[in-house]
Protein backbone atom coordinates (compact mmCIF):
# COMPACT_ATOMS: atom_id res chain seq x y z
CA UNK A 1 0.00 0.00 0.00
CA UNK A 2 1.39 3.39 -1.01
CA UNK A 3 2.33 6.03 1.60
CA UNK A 4 -0.28 8.40 0.14
CA UNK A 5 -3.08 5.90 0.73
CA UNK A 6 -1.86 5.22 4.28
CA UNK A 7 -1.72 8.96 5.02
CA UNK A 8 -5.23 9.47 3.64
CA UNK A 9 -6.57 6.55 5.70
CA UNK A 10 -4.89 7.88 8.84
CA UNK A 11 -6.34 11.37 8.30
CA UNK A 12 -9.78 9.87 7.73
CA UNK A 13 -9.48 7.89 10.97
CA UNK A 14 -8.38 11.00 12.89
CA UNK A 15 -11.27 13.01 11.44
CA UNK A 16 -13.76 10.31 12.42
CA UNK A 17 -12.39 10.11 15.96
CA UNK A 18 -12.50 13.90 16.34
CA UNK A 19 -16.10 13.93 15.14
CA UNK A 20 -17.12 11.24 17.64
CA UNK A 21 -15.27 13.02 20.45
CA UNK A 22 -17.08 16.22 19.48
CA UNK A 23 -20.41 14.44 19.89
CA UNK A 24 -19.32 13.14 23.30
CA UNK A 25 -18.16 16.54 24.55
CA UNK A 26 -21.04 18.53 22.99
CA UNK A 27 -23.40 18.35 26.03
CA UNK A 28 -20.66 19.82 28.24
CA UNK A 29 -19.21 22.33 25.79
CA UNK A 30 -20.79 25.44 27.32
CA UNK A 31 -19.54 24.84 30.92
CA UNK A 32 -16.14 23.81 29.52
CA UNK A 33 -15.90 27.08 27.59
CA UNK A 34 -16.89 29.02 30.71
CA UNK A 35 -14.18 27.19 32.65
CA UNK A 36 -11.60 28.05 29.98
CA UNK A 37 -12.52 31.75 30.16
CA UNK A 38 -12.37 31.76 33.96
CA UNK A 39 -9.03 29.93 33.99
CA UNK A 40 -7.47 32.50 31.69
CA UNK A 41 -8.86 35.32 33.80
CA UNK A 42 -7.57 33.86 37.09
CA UNK A 43 -4.41 32.17 35.82
CA UNK A 44 -2.13 34.90 37.27
CA UNK A 45 -3.57 34.00 40.68
CA UNK A 46 -2.69 30.33 40.11
CA UNK A 47 0.87 31.25 39.09
CA UNK A 48 1.26 33.42 42.19
CA UNK A 49 -0.02 30.62 44.46
CA UNK A 50 2.29 28.12 42.77
CA UNK A 51 5.31 30.30 43.54
CA UNK A 52 4.20 30.85 47.14
CA UNK A 53 3.54 27.14 47.74
CA UNK A 54 6.81 25.92 46.29
CA UNK A 55 5.51 24.54 42.97
CA UNK A 56 2.80 22.43 44.60
CA UNK A 57 0.52 22.52 41.58
CA UNK A 58 -2.31 20.41 43.01
CA UNK A 59 -2.71 22.59 46.10
CA UNK A 60 -2.43 25.74 43.98
CA UNK A 61 -5.09 24.47 41.57
CA UNK A 62 -7.43 23.60 44.45
CA UNK A 63 -7.00 27.03 46.07
CA UNK A 64 -7.44 28.77 42.71
CA UNK A 65 -10.64 26.84 42.03
CA UNK A 66 -11.93 27.74 45.49
CA UNK A 67 -11.05 31.39 44.86
CA UNK A 68 -12.96 31.43 41.57
CA UNK A 69 -15.96 29.91 43.34
CA UNK A 70 -15.82 32.54 46.11
CA UNK A 71 -15.06 35.53 43.87
CA UNK A 72 -17.19 34.73 40.83
CA UNK A 73 -19.70 31.92 41.24
CA UNK A 74 -21.10 32.53 44.73
CA UNK A 75 -21.62 36.30 44.25
CA UNK A 76 -23.57 35.56 41.08
CA UNK A 77 -25.67 32.98 42.93
CA UNK A 78 -26.35 35.49 45.72
CA UNK A 79 -27.27 38.12 43.14
CA UNK A 80 -29.74 35.71 41.55
CA UNK A 81 -31.25 35.11 45.01
CA UNK A 82 -31.68 38.87 45.52
CA UNK A 83 -33.24 39.27 42.09
CA UNK A 84 -35.74 36.47 42.75
CA UNK A 85 -36.59 37.86 46.20
CA UNK A 86 -37.18 41.38 44.95
CA UNK A 87 -39.20 40.10 41.99
CA UNK A 88 -41.55 38.35 44.43
CA UNK A 89 -41.77 41.53 46.52
CA UNK A 90 -42.52 43.59 43.41
CA UNK A 91 -45.33 41.21 42.44
CA UNK A 92 -46.84 41.40 45.94
CA UNK A 93 -46.61 45.21 45.88
CA UNK A 94 -48.33 45.34 42.49
CA UNK A 95 -51.18 43.13 43.72
CA UNK A 96 -51.58 45.31 46.84
CA UNK A 97 -51.70 48.40 44.63
CA UNK A 98 -54.46 46.84 42.52
CA UNK A 99 -56.47 45.77 45.57
CA UNK A 100 -56.22 49.26 47.10
CA UNK A 101 -57.78 50.86 44.04
CA UNK A 102 -54.68 51.89 42.18
CA UNK A 103 -56.35 51.13 38.87
CA UNK A 104 -59.15 53.60 39.61
CA UNK A 105 -56.54 56.32 40.20
CA UNK A 106 -54.64 55.37 37.05
CA UNK A 107 -56.27 57.96 34.71
CA UNK A 108 -55.49 60.73 37.18
CA UNK A 109 -51.86 59.61 37.43
CA UNK A 110 -51.55 59.38 33.66
CA UNK A 111 -52.88 62.91 33.27
CA UNK A 112 -49.90 64.19 35.29
CA UNK A 113 -47.42 63.06 32.64
CA UNK A 114 -45.73 66.12 31.09
CA UNK A 115 -46.63 66.99 27.48
CA UNK A 116 -48.49 63.74 26.73
CA UNK A 117 -50.67 63.53 29.84
CA UNK A 118 -54.00 64.59 28.31
CA UNK A 119 -53.59 62.40 25.23
CA UNK A 120 -52.52 59.42 27.35
CA UNK A 121 -55.49 59.90 29.67
CA UNK A 122 -57.88 59.91 26.72
CA UNK A 123 -56.33 56.74 25.27
CA UNK A 124 -56.47 55.02 28.66
CA UNK A 125 -60.14 55.93 28.99
CA UNK A 126 -60.86 54.35 25.62
CA UNK A 127 -59.00 51.20 26.64
CA UNK A 128 -61.01 50.94 29.84
CA UNK A 129 -64.25 51.30 27.87
CA UNK A 130 -63.07 48.74 25.34
CA UNK A 131 -61.95 46.09 27.82
CA UNK A 132 -64.43 46.70 30.60
CA UNK A 133 -63.39 45.40 34.01
CA UNK A 134 -59.64 46.04 33.91
CA UNK A 135 -59.13 44.83 37.47
CA UNK A 136 -61.01 41.62 36.78
CA UNK A 137 -59.00 41.05 33.63
CA UNK A 138 -55.76 41.58 35.50
CA UNK A 139 -56.78 39.16 38.23
CA UNK A 140 -57.77 36.56 35.65
CA UNK A 141 -54.46 37.15 33.89
CA UNK A 142 -52.65 36.69 37.19
CA UNK A 143 -54.45 33.40 37.75
CA UNK A 144 -53.43 32.26 34.28
CA UNK A 145 -49.83 33.21 34.92
CA UNK A 146 -49.94 31.41 38.28
CA UNK A 147 -51.21 28.31 36.52
CA UNK A 148 -48.34 28.45 34.07
CA UNK A 149 -45.87 28.88 36.92
CA UNK A 150 -47.30 25.94 38.85
CA UNK A 151 -47.26 23.73 35.77
CA UNK A 152 -43.61 24.64 35.23
CA UNK A 153 -42.40 23.49 38.65
CA UNK A 154 -41.26 20.18 37.23
CA UNK A 155 -39.34 21.94 34.47
CA UNK A 156 -37.83 24.31 37.02
CA UNK A 157 -36.57 21.36 39.06
CA UNK A 158 -35.02 19.88 35.93
CA UNK A 159 -33.40 23.20 35.05
CA UNK A 160 -32.06 23.50 38.60
CA UNK A 161 -30.53 20.04 38.30
CA UNK A 162 -28.95 21.06 35.00
CA UNK A 163 -27.53 24.20 36.62
CA UNK A 164 -25.96 22.19 39.43
CA UNK A 165 -24.54 19.78 36.86
CA UNK A 166 -23.03 22.65 34.88
CA UNK A 167 -21.68 24.14 38.10
CA UNK A 168 -19.97 20.85 38.97
CA UNK A 169 -18.53 20.52 35.44
CA UNK A 170 -17.16 24.07 35.61
CA UNK A 171 -15.45 23.49 38.97
CA UNK A 172 -14.12 20.08 37.91
CA UNK A 173 -12.76 21.51 34.66
CA UNK A 174 -11.32 24.53 36.44
CA UNK A 175 -9.20 22.40 38.74
CA UNK A 176 -7.65 20.31 35.98
CA UNK A 177 -7.16 23.26 33.63
CA UNK A 178 -5.33 25.12 36.40
CA UNK A 179 -3.16 22.12 37.20
CA UNK A 180 -2.59 20.58 33.76
CA UNK A 181 -3.63 23.36 31.43
CA UNK A 182 -0.10 24.29 30.38
CA UNK A 183 0.52 20.70 29.25
CA UNK A 184 -2.68 20.69 27.21
CA UNK A 185 -1.82 24.07 25.75
CA UNK A 186 1.65 22.88 24.74
CA UNK A 187 0.24 19.73 23.11
CA UNK A 188 -2.33 21.76 21.18
CA UNK A 189 0.29 24.34 20.18
CA UNK A 190 2.68 21.71 18.84
CA UNK A 191 -0.12 19.90 16.97
CA UNK A 192 -1.10 22.96 14.93
CA UNK A 193 -0.06 22.17 11.32
CA UNK A 194 1.35 25.63 10.54
CA UNK A 195 4.69 27.37 10.79
CA UNK A 196 6.06 28.32 14.20
CA UNK A 197 5.91 32.07 13.55
CA UNK A 198 2.25 31.82 12.51
CA UNK A 199 1.41 29.84 15.65
CA UNK A 200 2.91 32.57 17.80
CA UNK A 201 0.88 35.28 16.05
CA UNK A 202 -2.41 33.39 16.31
CA UNK A 203 -1.98 32.29 19.93
CA UNK A 204 -0.83 35.72 21.06
CA UNK A 205 -3.84 37.30 19.38
CA UNK A 206 -6.12 34.70 20.94
CA UNK A 207 -4.75 35.41 24.41
CA UNK A 208 -4.99 39.20 24.03
CA UNK A 209 -8.54 39.07 22.71
CA UNK A 210 -9.70 36.60 25.38
CA UNK A 211 -8.38 38.70 28.25
CA UNK A 212 -9.62 41.98 26.78
CA UNK A 213 -13.10 40.66 25.99
CA UNK A 214 -13.68 38.96 29.34
CA UNK A 215 -12.24 41.75 31.49
CA UNK A 216 -13.68 44.59 29.41
CA UNK A 217 -17.18 43.15 29.15
CA UNK A 218 -17.45 42.22 32.82
CA UNK A 219 -15.97 45.49 34.11
CA UNK A 220 -18.23 47.57 31.86
CA UNK A 221 -21.32 45.62 32.95
CA UNK A 222 -20.43 46.00 36.63
CA UNK A 223 -19.75 49.72 36.22
CA UNK A 224 -23.04 50.30 34.41
CA UNK A 225 -25.04 48.19 36.85
CA UNK A 226 -23.50 49.87 39.90
CA UNK A 227 -23.99 53.38 38.50
CA UNK A 228 -27.58 52.72 37.45
CA UNK A 229 -28.39 50.99 40.76
CA UNK A 230 -26.93 53.91 42.71
CA UNK A 231 -29.07 56.31 40.68
CA UNK A 232 -32.21 54.24 41.33
CA UNK A 233 -31.47 54.22 45.06
CA UNK A 234 -30.69 57.95 45.21
CA UNK A 235 -33.92 58.81 43.38
CA UNK A 236 -35.99 56.64 45.70
CA UNK A 237 -36.92 53.99 43.15
CA UNK A 238 -38.16 50.79 44.85
CA UNK A 239 -36.23 47.55 44.31
CA UNK A 240 -33.06 49.41 43.37
CA UNK A 241 -30.84 46.33 43.93
CA UNK A 242 -32.96 44.25 41.58
CA UNK A 243 -33.04 47.00 38.95
CA UNK A 244 -29.29 47.59 39.24
CA UNK A 245 -28.56 43.89 38.80
CA UNK A 246 -30.95 43.75 35.85
CA UNK A 247 -29.19 46.77 34.32
CA UNK A 248 -25.82 45.03 34.64
CA UNK A 249 -27.16 41.89 32.96
CA UNK A 250 -28.96 43.70 30.15
CA UNK A 251 -25.92 45.91 29.51
CA UNK A 252 -24.43 42.82 27.85
CA UNK A 253 -27.19 42.87 25.22
CA UNK A 254 -26.00 44.84 22.14
CA UNK A 255 -29.47 46.24 21.36
CA UNK A 256 -31.11 48.32 24.08
CA UNK A 257 -28.75 47.46 26.90
CA UNK A 258 -29.34 49.32 30.15
CA UNK A 259 -31.94 51.55 28.46
CA UNK A 260 -34.32 48.59 28.68
CA UNK A 261 -34.31 49.25 32.45
CA UNK A 262 -33.63 52.92 33.07
CA UNK A 263 -36.05 54.17 30.39
CA UNK A 264 -39.11 52.55 32.06
CA UNK A 265 -37.79 53.74 35.43
CA UNK A 266 -37.59 57.30 34.07
CA UNK A 267 -41.15 57.00 32.75
CA UNK A 268 -42.26 55.77 36.18
CA UNK A 269 -40.61 58.77 37.86
CA UNK A 270 -42.15 61.20 35.38
CA UNK A 271 -45.49 59.57 36.05
CA UNK A 272 -45.42 59.49 39.84
CA UNK A 273 -43.43 62.69 40.30
CA UNK A 274 -41.75 64.85 41.08
CA UNK A 275 -40.96 65.39 37.40
CA UNK A 276 -37.37 66.47 38.05
CA UNK A 277 -36.51 62.94 39.20
CA UNK A 278 -37.52 61.53 35.84
CA UNK A 279 -35.49 64.17 34.04
CA UNK A 280 -32.45 63.40 36.21
CA UNK A 281 -32.88 59.67 35.51
CA UNK A 282 -32.93 60.33 31.77
CA UNK A 283 -29.81 62.48 32.08
CA UNK A 284 -27.95 59.82 34.06
CA UNK A 285 -29.09 57.06 31.71
CA UNK A 286 -28.06 58.86 28.54
CA UNK A 287 -25.15 60.93 29.76
CA UNK A 288 -23.44 58.56 32.19
CA UNK A 289 -24.61 54.96 31.94
CA UNK A 290 -24.96 55.08 28.17
CA UNK A 291 -21.58 56.73 27.70
CA UNK A 292 -19.93 53.91 29.64
CA UNK A 293 -21.14 51.47 27.00
CA UNK A 294 -20.09 53.74 24.14
CA UNK A 295 -16.71 54.82 25.54
CA UNK A 296 -15.57 52.47 28.30
CA UNK A 297 -16.36 49.16 26.59
CA UNK A 298 -14.76 50.03 23.21
CA UNK A 299 -11.69 51.26 25.11
CA UNK A 300 -11.38 48.16 27.31
CA UNK A 301 -12.21 45.66 24.57
CA UNK A 302 -11.67 47.21 21.17
CA UNK A 303 -8.40 49.03 21.83
CA UNK A 304 -6.70 46.32 23.90
CA UNK A 305 -7.85 43.51 21.62
CA UNK A 306 -7.21 45.62 18.49
CA UNK A 307 -10.67 44.85 17.11
CA UNK A 308 -12.70 47.24 14.91
CA UNK A 309 -15.70 48.49 16.89
CA UNK A 310 -18.13 47.74 14.03
CA UNK A 311 -16.94 44.14 13.70
CA UNK A 312 -16.91 43.80 17.50
CA UNK A 313 -20.56 44.84 17.65
CA UNK A 314 -21.70 42.31 15.06
CA UNK A 315 -19.48 39.57 16.52
CA UNK A 316 -21.08 40.07 19.94
CA UNK A 317 -24.60 40.17 18.52
CA UNK A 318 -24.09 37.16 16.25
CA UNK A 319 -22.36 35.21 19.01
CA UNK A 320 -25.28 35.88 21.35
CA UNK A 321 -27.78 34.74 18.71
CA UNK A 322 -25.89 31.58 17.72
CA UNK A 323 -24.12 30.39 20.89
CA UNK A 324 -26.30 31.91 23.61
CA UNK A 325 -24.98 34.02 26.47
CA UNK A 326 -21.42 32.75 26.16
CA UNK A 327 -21.46 33.95 22.56
CA UNK A 328 -21.00 37.50 23.86
CA UNK A 329 -17.44 36.41 24.67
CA UNK A 330 -16.96 33.68 22.08
CA UNK A 331 -17.97 35.83 19.11
CA UNK A 332 -15.26 38.50 19.61
CA UNK A 333 -12.67 35.79 20.38
CA UNK A 334 -13.40 34.03 17.08
CA UNK A 335 -13.28 37.41 15.34
CA UNK A 336 -9.82 38.04 16.78
CA UNK A 337 -8.56 34.66 15.52
CA UNK A 338 -10.03 35.31 12.07
CA UNK A 339 -8.34 38.72 11.87
CA UNK A 340 -5.02 37.16 12.93
CA UNK A 341 -5.29 34.57 10.15
CA UNK A 342 -6.19 37.30 7.66
CA UNK A 343 -3.18 39.32 8.80
CA UNK A 344 -0.90 36.31 8.20
CA UNK A 345 -2.39 35.89 4.73
CA UNK A 346 -1.84 39.54 3.80
CA UNK A 347 1.71 39.63 5.10
CA UNK A 348 2.91 36.28 3.76
CA UNK A 349 0.70 34.89 1.01
CA UNK A 350 -0.98 37.76 -0.79
CA UNK A 351 2.25 38.88 -2.46
CA UNK A 352 3.02 35.30 -3.55
CA UNK A 353 -0.46 34.91 -5.06
CA UNK A 354 -0.07 38.22 -6.88
CA UNK A 355 3.30 37.18 -8.35
CA UNK A 356 1.81 33.88 -9.48
CA UNK A 357 -1.07 35.63 -11.24
CA UNK A 358 1.33 38.03 -12.97
CA UNK A 359 3.56 35.17 -14.10
CA UNK A 360 0.61 33.27 -15.58
CA UNK A 361 -0.83 36.32 -17.35
CA UNK A 362 2.50 37.57 -18.67
CA UNK A 363 1.95 41.18 -17.69
CA UNK A 364 0.98 42.97 -14.50
CA UNK A 365 -2.62 44.02 -13.98
CA UNK A 366 -3.84 47.14 -12.26
CA UNK A 367 -6.10 46.47 -9.30
CA UNK A 368 -9.79 46.98 -9.93
CA UNK A 369 -9.97 49.33 -6.97
CA UNK A 370 -6.93 51.61 -6.55
CA UNK A 371 -7.78 52.08 -2.86
CA UNK A 372 -6.83 48.46 -2.15
CA UNK A 373 -3.07 48.17 -1.92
Amino acid sequence: MSPQVLSAAFLLLCSLLLYVLGLIFAPFMTPILWAMLLVRLFYPLYQWLTRKLGDRTTASAALSTLSVMLLAVLPVAYLVFLVVTETINAYQLAMTWVQEGGLQRLPELVARLPLIGNVSQELLGRLILAYGDVKGNLVEGGKAVSGVVLSSVGGLATNTLDLFMDFFVILFTLFFLFRDGHHLYRAFYEALPIEESYKAVIMERLDNVMVAVVQGTILTALAQGFTAGLAYWALGVPFSIFLGALSAILSLVPFGGTALVWAPVAAYLLWTGPIWKGIVMIGIGVGLVGLMDNLLKPFLVGSKADLPVLFLFFASLGGLAYFGFIGLFLGPILLGIALAVFQIYRENYQEQVGLLVKAESGHPKEPANPIIK
